[in-house]
C-alpha cells in the first residue's frame, strides 16, 4: 500500500521560505518518479513539480521555475520542495504523488502565504 505523508507546511510572509518534505513507504520509492501538486483554495489540484528515480531530472511548472526546488533522499524515503521567494498566490495544499495529476497523493500540508 502507497503511503505519502507530507510535512513543512505553515504561515509565512510573502518573499519568505519554507520547505516541504514527503514520507514514502510501500512502494519502491528509488525506482519511482515522484511529484508535488497543490491545490489553491476553491480550486483543483494543479501540477507543480516532478523528480527522476535518480534525481537527475527535474521539471517544474513555469508559476514556480527559479523559486522552487525539489529534491530526493532514495537512501531515506523521502523527498522534499524548497519553497523560495513565496508570493500570495502560492497559497495553498501541498501534495506530493506518485503521478503527475496527484491521484495518489498523501493527505497534504498547508501553505499560507500571508502578509
Amino acid at each position: 500500500e502507497v503511503q505519502l505523508v507530507e510535512s513543512g507546511g505553515g504561515l509565512v510572509q510573502p518573499g519568505g521560505s519554507l520547505r516541504l518534505s514527503c514520507a514514502a513507504a510501500g512502494f519502491t520509492f528509488n525506482l519511482s518518479t515522484m511529484y508535488w501538486v497543490r491545490q489553491p483554495p476553491g480550486k483543483g489540484l494543479v501540477w507543480v513539480s516532478g523528480i527522476g528515480p535518480s534525481g537527475k531530472n527535474r521539471v517544474y511548472a513555469n508559476s514556480v521555475n527559479g523559486r522552487f526546488t525539489i529534491s530526493r533522499d532514495n537512501a531515506n524515503n523521502t523527498m522534499y520542495l524548497q519553497l523560495n521567494s513565496l508570493k500570495t498566490e502560492d497559497t495553498a495544499m501541498y501534495y506530493c504523488a506518485t503521478d503527475s495529476s496527484g491521484t495518489a497523493r498523501g493527505a497534504g500540508t498547508q501553505v499560507t502565504v500571508s502578509s
